[in-house]
């Protein structure tokens, strides 16, 4: 069957974020649906894959919570079952954390600033521009496998380092326009909040990110050039966002092509070109151990990874323990952990 895959995110203020975590979880849960999902004091943000039925259960709670509605932003693709048997999640997470999205700088906040939103239909125009330098916010790893065609590449390792690469390569003075994009559109937000902060005037970025951007444009007006990575076991996406070439190294988790694969320094799920130097001997003999306890699990038909690999007990515990909360609403959630604060305290 087909399965459906839904990247979201919302900048909002969640007071009460912690409440909404297990009621959450339980509801993906109970409607199989996988994935990861960070709620945070500035919003939420994940991706989550499931037949449409659960995708829709779990997409009006998250719109049921105060703050979020239907100004979630919302994107799907589809992958068989066929393609990825487990899907491409083996297992459904909801984590707690600081922020949605770290940039590790001070002040960058989409609620307070935010860079001017350009559908994908107005993008083309904008970036061929001479006056527009167009800037990737991502991280080599997604960059190296698809980007669109003239723009810049910051090289970061990871996010945090895009505020540092700012201040050293981009002049508020020189650089009236810039126009950023990144996967989904998130990391934009504060970006261009950052960018705003610094003093540059005209800060443009693709509402949606690229998913939204191969979704609209046909890939003959395409500036697309390449396949777009993905945070899950699909890697990436081609332009008509199906699952793509690229393949995942076990050690790195960095994408990997066909020609990768044929290098002398690839070892299945213990090296690849790019990380071959990067382990130790006895780290690779780890990887090495790990691989063969994969194979073996996967010849006898068992699971290895994922909620599915759990033994049938703590399975059973779990559903009980969850099964009480999938219900509820956001409201009733964060009602229930307030009279749970209430009691405590009486109690004390």
């Amino acid at each position: 069957g087909t399965l459906v895959v839904a990247a979201l995110y919302k900048f909002a203020k969640l007071d009460e974020y912690e409440a909404l975590q297990k009621p959450l979880l339980a509801r993906c849960e109970a409607h199989n649906v996988k994935g990861i999902l960070l709620l945070a004091p500035e919003g939420i943000n994940g991706t989550i894959c499931g037949q449409r039925q659960g995708i829709d259960n779990v997409v009006s709670f998250i719109r049921g919570i105060k703050g979020i509605g239907q100004g979630l932003s919302y994107k799907e693709s589809f992958v068989s079952s066929n393609t990825l048997q487990q899907g491409p999640f083996y297992r459904m997470r909801v984590r707690l954390k600081k922020e949605i999205v770290t940039l590790g700088v001070d002040g960058a906040d989409p609620l307070k600033t935010v860079g001017t939103y350009v559908d994908p239909k107005d993008w083309n125009k904008l970036i061929s521009r001479e006056d527009v330098v167009c800037i990737d916010t991502r991280n080599t790893y997604e960059t190296q496998i698809g980007t669109f065609k003239g723009a810049v590449d910051p090289r970061t390792e990871s996010f945090r380092e895009f505020p540092n690469w700012v201040s050293s390569n981009l002049d508020p003075k020189k650089n009236k326009s810039v126009a950023m994009f990144c996967t989904g559109g998130i990391r934009c937000e504060k970006a261009t909040s950052h960018l705003l902060n610094q003093g540059f005037e005209n800060v443009y970025h693709l509402k949606g990110g690229i998913l939204n951007y191969l979704k609209e444009v046909p890939s003959s007006q395409s500036l697309w050039d390449g396949e777009c990575y993905v945070f899950d076991e699909r890697v990436s996406v081609n332009h008509n966002l199906q699952m793509g070439s690229f393949e995942k190294c076990r050690a790195c988790r960095r994408p990997i092509s066909e020609a990768d694969k044929k290098h002398d320094m690839f070892e299945e799920g213990v090296s690849c070109p790019q990380c071959y130097n990067q382990y130790s001997e006895e780290q690779k003999k780890r990887f090495r151990h790990r691989n063969k306890l994969v194979k073996m699990a996967k010849a006898r038909g068992d699971t290895h990874l994922g909620s599915d690999a759990r033994p049938k007990k703590m399975r059973k515990l779990r559903e009980q323990e969850l099964g009480k909360l999938a219900d509820l609403t956001p409201d009733m959630a964060i009602a229930e952990k307030k009279k749970d604060s209430g009691d405590a305290k009486s109690s004390i």
